[in-house]
């Protein structure tokens, strides 16, 4: 069977027009002689009434919204169901067989984490089975099942990975992300208003972007799609446009046919800067330092450690408790708060010289201090105030001619 797996994100779901939108692209490709397998989340964002974070808000009471992790998981999944039978009614009275499977009916098993759960197996003959009677699957997304009977969660980007773990496991010809962009553009259209969009962009890259603030697609999911090469197509769910594959494949500049340096900037701000000096003999304090933010359960990022002291950064919500934990160690942090990363993001400039030098350059020009950098082989990271995060952004995007 020839098989493409199509995910609808809830921003494609809220209206019925929406709705018949989607429902538009899995008819055409059934009508073009695939399988089609579709995965849906739940519909719209807090406020709509059957968006998850609404869901969720039905258990604020006396003050509180804590309910207990297994009861949350059995709220947020009925979402999702709700988005699927939805769906499924609609191609039915298009004269379309539709079946809607659950996580659980679908064969996803998973870890027994509650609202984070991975998932470590699909058993595809029942999905397989209701291709084969050529009714279109409709699968809950988001959700799955562990080995002891409970209904799980795959947290944020769950939609995503359902999908892709699908494709992977059903060995689909490609997987459709339909969300309401038309693909992955050079940079935030938001920051640079001539952005443009990508046609291809490799599986390394788009993980790169999406951990670094990009949102068009959940890390996660493309890792599932790796494994087997997959590629997946980042769509518009209201227009057929080709949008962006994502490949093993180099991305080529369709203009000169020579490769881009730099495919992608992208940007994450609300970031401190902690800086500690160790003392002359002080060999221990990089231990001390991360095993405190270790165990009070703090993240951090953009890590430079030497003989000298270390520098890190931790998301600004956690400023304050970061800074008591160092404190009663003794540490006397410097804290620099306000900050934002820049990434630059491209396969092609593994072992190129000077990549580092233009940026350098770019935002020296542009009066915009560095506070701290680092790099991979796909990327380069620069640390600067976040009221120069657009104008650095900008700068970049302009100067690699993206």
């Amino acid at each position: 069977m020839s098989i493409i797996v199509q995910k609808f994100g809830g921003s494609s779901l809220t209206s019925i027009e929406k709705r018949e939108q989607a429902i538009g692209h899995i008819i055409r490709a059934k009508i073009e002689g695939k399988k089609v397998v579709v995965v849906v989340s739940a519909m719209g964002r807090m406020g709509d009434p059957y968006a998850t974070d609404t869901l969720l808000s039905l258990f604020h009471y006396k003050g509180k919204n804590s309910p207990e992790k297994r009861e949350k998981d059995l709220l947020v999944h009925c979402g999702e169901i709700i988005s699927a039978t939805v769906m499924a009614n609609m191609l039915t009275q298009s004269g379309h067989q539709a079946i809607v499977l659950t996580g659980y009916q679908a064969g996803i098993q998973t870890t027994q984490e509650y609202n984070d759960a991975q998932i470590i197996d699909i058993n595809t003959e029942r999905i397989r089975k209701e291709l084969f009677d050529d009714k279109i699957v409709i699968i809950t997304g988001f959700q799955g099942v562990s080995k002891q009977g409970e209904i799980t969660t795959l947290g944020r980007g769950g939609s995503d990975t359902t999908a892709t773990a699908i494709g992977a496991a059903l060995d689909a010809d490609y997987c459709d992300i339909y969300t309401d962009v038309d693909g992955v553009m050079t940079a935030d259209p938001r920051i640079v208003a001539d952005a443009k969009k990508l046609n291809t962009i490799t599986y390394h890259e788009i993980c790169n972007l999406a951990y670094q603030g990009a949102k068009v697609i959940h890390p996660r999911a493309v890792e599932a799609a790796m494994q087997k090469k997959i590629p997946i197509r980042i769509r518009s769910t209201f227009n057929n446009g080709p949008g962006t594959i994502i490949t093993d494949q180099k991305v080529q500049d369709i203009n000169n046919n020579q490769k881009q340096l730099i495919t992608s900037i992208t940007q994450l701000d609300k970031i401190t800067q902690i800086k500690i000096h160790a003392d002359e003999g002080q060999y221990d304090l990089q231990m001390k330092v991360f095993r405190a933010m270790a165990d009070n359960d703090i993240s951090v990022d953009f890590i430079n450690v030497n003989m000298n002291g270390v520098a890190y950064t931790v998301a600004d919500g956690v400023t304050d408790l970061a800074t008591n934990v160092l404190s009663t160690l003794g540490l006397k942090p410097k804290i620099e708060r306000n900050c934002a990363k820049i990434s630059c993001i491209g396969a092609a400039m593994t072992g190129v010289p000077g990549v580092m030098a233009k940026i350098i350059e770019t935002l020296t020009y542009n009066n915009i201090k560095i506070l701290q950098s680092a790099d991979s082989h796909t990327t380069i990271w620069v640390l600067v105030k976040e009221n120069d995060m657009a104008k650095g952004v900008k700068a970049l995007h302009k100067a690699f001619n993206l």
